[in-house]
């Protein structure tokens, strides 16, 4: 068993986290190696910083962080004001396009208004909808949405502030029926959960005959993984649980019974200066990681990234045959 590096703590709270030592989360099998060991990023006085495993299936590729929180305790490690349970200030527009230049370069905006080819408006689950942005989008061009969170606080707001249909929880959920969506989206939230397989079958279940699935998440082969490690914005342990690849995403579709039709980059040069920012508070930084603070040098690396297929963070579209 790998074990976690802990700081001498007097932290109650953390006396109580239970841990789980998983198997590998796509081929089941305990056949791992270390990839590396890295802090939480983002420490409180009542969750001290611990330093967790990330290690790799030497049968199948996937790497994953273990041991980690068990999923009692996982929510402990997750800040009051975790920014993807926050709604921005400026919330996107129903009409906004994407510019042409922001399609060449791999901005995000293409990443989440320009992928549904679905014919019409239809039936839409936001599993992980944190803040809502994306729902009330969405119900602005006409589709019926369902959110879908863990966080108690992030659902309210949804109900409250913006009116729309948002549950707390997981799947499987009772108030969600087979083949009732025509588009599941999965916005940077399938690498928090401790059983990603068994979510994107129960999702293949909630789709209909035809139905898409979108899933974006870190990309744990992008230029800024291999070259900051673990000060990578993207690791973001330990609540990040599985760590894609394209490839390994595109098997654990494949095995969940999706037909995967696109693979793209996903560039976010904002992860690049955050991971330099981390790196450098974290005393690591190399001499050439510190310009990348600076935003204009961040964004031509991060563009250069998504040329060569190295971004920060992938998407792919996969349907249900």
């Amino acid at each position: 068993m790998i074990r976690v590096l802990a700081r001498p703590s007097e932290s109650p709270s953390m006396v109580n986290v239970d841990w789980d030592d998983d198997p590998c989360p796509l081929c089941d099998r305990r056949d791992e190696e270390i990839v590396l060991e890295a802090p939480d990023p983002t420490p409180s006085p009542e969750s001290p910083a611990l330093r967790f495993a990330v290690v790799k299936c030497k049968s199948c590729g996937m790497i994953y962080t273990n041991p980690r929180p068990s999923p009692e305790s996982i929510g402990q490690f997750y800040p009051v004001d975790y920014r993807p349970h926050r709604r921005p200030r400026k919330m996107r527009q129903a009409n906004d396009r994407p510019s042409f230049w922001g399609k060449i370069t791999g901005r995000r905006v293409p990443e989440r208004a320009g992928t549904l080819n679905w014919i019409g408006q239809g039936r839409l689950l936001d599993f992980g909808c944190g803040g809502g942005s994306y729902l009330k989008r969405m119900a602005d061009l006409g589709w019926q949405v369902t959110g879908l969170d863990a966080a108690v606080g992030a659902v309210r707001e949804v109900q409250e502030k913006l009116g729309l249909r948002a549950l707390v929880g997981s799947l499987p959920h009772p108030e969600l029926e087979p083949k009732s969506f025509d588009v599941i989206t999965m916005w940077h939230s399938l690498e928090h959960v401790h059983r990603p397989l068994e979510i994107l079958r129960e999702a293949h279940s909630l789709l209909v005959p035809g139905g898409q699935l979108i899933v974006a998440c870190p990309n744990i082969q992008s230029w800024s993984f291999r070259n900051f490690g673990p000060s990578w914005f993207g690791l973001d342990l330990p609540r990040h649980l599985t760590h894609f690849s394209p490839d390994t995403l595109k098997s654990m579709l494949e095995a969940s019974g999706f037909q995967v039709e696109k693979v793209r980059m996903i560039r976010h040069s904002d992860w690049l200066r955050s991971s330099a920012k981390l790196a450098v508070r974290q005393g690591t930084a190399a001499p050439w990681q510190k310009p990348l603070r600076w935003k204009p040098l961040a964004k031509m690396v991060a563009w250069l990234n998504y040329v060569r297929g190295g971004s920060d963070c992938i998407m792919e579209v996969a349907c249900r045959p």
